[in-house]
């Protein structure tokens, strides 16, 4: 590993902030943004920066916010392979018989795992959600124990599932932060926002019959840069909300559990992102695609050294109008080996804030580096030779 420091202590807008790794306070005093409901959280989604949070970690019902966590094994079935979009799913009369918001799937018709994933991010529908966790792990019940496992590998300490829909059944629980971790890690799947932009759809069943579907989030149509998250009511857990939004380069995540009222969960949300947007920005200190002064340097190859870039922006979350100061530490793997090709991964950079980790992103090729011919590697050694 070849280890340097670029950009020690960059002058940037920063606040008085205490750092815990994945979960940084931002001590604002807003204590009271927003009084809806029975737990709040309010966060960056890019670094975790908290920007407010209030019994943030009380176990509560969160109803079909669990859904977030349907979802989420089921972006990752995809990417791992055990499960395409294209997939066609019979569907049980177990998942067919779903009670509560539901899209009226019929026992033995097939669906495609795209059209099943789409009715649980738009319109919360039950019998979807456990369709695909019929297919994903056999049954609900093995479906539900890795989503269990997930939650501890995300760091959701107050967190139990009992099932995939989050219909009332004991003991299941969560917390506004938790909720919020699992929406951050749904949300680093782009197919999700394909979902979640949706207001209003048909779904066509195989039989001819035709479903409404309608989102849950009315802030998808009321809030500016809202473009995704997740609803969840039951008589015990109340009206709940997680949801997100992005104005330029910032995009938040806000978390209300057990507000009296729909009406008052999206005025809630509302008040927590507006108050964000408002108090704080994202400065961008490593620029997604833009070459840093450093090379790599490539053996066997006849370019000894490429160029290389930051494969997403590294950014800063701050309170407008303050000083700070941050470093970026770039790493470039010292022994990499021809074929090298543009967008392979080569290093690393992290961005630091008072010697704690804030951000890192990959350092990718912007130029490939092919093997050396054999008559390339004779006039190379006849030149060092000479």
């Amino acid at each position: 590993m070849k280890k340097l420091l670029i950009g020690t202590m960059i002058a940037v807008m920063a606040v008085s902030t205490l750092f815990s790794a994945g979960n940084t306070r931002l001590y604002t005093g807003a204590e009271e943004v927003t009084s809806v409901g029975k737990a709040a959280y309010l966060c960056d989604c890019d670094s975790g920066a908290v920007v407010y949070a209030r019994q943030e970690t009380k176990r509560l019902p969160i109803a079909s916010m669990c859904k977030i966590m349907t979802l989420l094994l089921s972006f990752e079935a995809v990417e791992s392979g055990n499960l395409s979009y294209e997939e066609m799913i019979t569907v049980s009369a177990n998942a067919s018989g779903m009670g509560g918001s539901q899209v009226f799937l019929e026992t033995g018709l097939s669906y495609s795992a795209d059209e099943l994933m789409k009715t649980v991010a738009v319109c919360s529908a039950n019998d979807s959600c456990v369709a695909l966790a019929e297919r994903i792990s056999g049954s609900e019940a093995a479906f539900v124990s890795r989503m269990n496992e997930r939650a501890k590998e995300l760091g959701a300490e107050n967190t139990l599932f009992a099932n995939c829909t989050g219909l009332p059944k004991e003991p299941q629980y969560s917390c506004a932060k938790d909720v919020a971790i699992m929406l951050r890690e749904m949300l680093s799947h782009e197919k999700y926002y394909e979902y979640s932009k949706i207001w209003l759809e048909d779904f066509a069943h195989p039989d001819g019959r035709t479903t409404q579907i309608t989102n849950t989030n009315k802030l998808i149509r009321t809030y500016s840069g809202c473009d995704g998250g997740k609803t969840g009511f039951t008589s015990e857990a109340g009206f709940c909300l997680a949801a997100t939004a992005k104005r330029g380069e910032m995009r938040l995540i806000a978390v209300v559990i057990g507000a009296d009222s729909s009406a008052s969960r999206f005025s809630g949300i509302s008040a927590m992102l507006d108050y964000c947007f408002n108090c704080y920005e994202t400065q961008i200190l490593l620029e997604a695609g833009k070459p840093i002064e450093e090379k790599a340097f490539v053996r066997g190859s006849k370019e000894k050294e490429i160029a290389v870039a930051p494969e997403k922006h590294l950014k800063a979350f701050l309170r407008r109008g303050e000083k700070g100061e941050f470093s970026v530490t770039i790493s470039i793997n010292g022994d990499l080996k021809a074929p090298i090709g543009v967008g392979d991964a080569v290093g690393e950079a992290v961005l630091y804030s008072g010697g704690v980790e804030i951000g890192r992103c990959a350092l990718v090729a912007l130029e490939s580096a092919t093997h050396m011919s054999w008559w390339d590697a004779f006039r190379e050694t006849l030149h060092n030779w000479q």
